[in-house]
């Protein structure tokens, strides 16, 4: 089964940046679609941005031209790349994996943006 850790959370002010990554483990992450969510306090999780095997992506409009989802395959490794940060970004943000039945979660990171 694989597994998914998240890092790269933190507190940061409105207007900053956070690099997010989720480190997969196995030898199938190239096959994967990768996802992003979050879920705020209160509130249900959401889609934050996915990208398929094949790299192409897509955006909540929350966050477009805010936010770059990517992948390294050969690191293994998801990305969010966040700026421009808001308030509003504030929430634990989750990494998925999915490919047939699998439908795997990381621990998730905490995002607090506050100033």
């Amino acid at each position: 089964q694989v597994q998914l850790v998240e890092s790269g959370g933190g507190l940061v002010q409105p207007g900053g940046s956070l690099r997010l990554s989720c480190a997969a483990s196995g030898s199938a992450f190239r096959l994967y679609a990768m996802g992003w969510y979050r879920q705020a306090p209160g509130k249900e999780r959401e889609l934050v941005a996915s990208i398929t095997s094949g790299g192409m992506t897509n955006y909540a409009d929350s966050v477009k031209g805010r936010f770059t989802i990517s992948r390294d395959n050969a690191k293994n490794t998801l990305y969010l790349q966040m700026n421009s940060l808001k308030l509003e970004d504030t929430a634990v943000y989750y990494c998925n994996a999915k490919l047939l039945q699998l439908d795997r979660w990381g621990q998730g990171t905490q995002v607090t943006v506050s100033g």
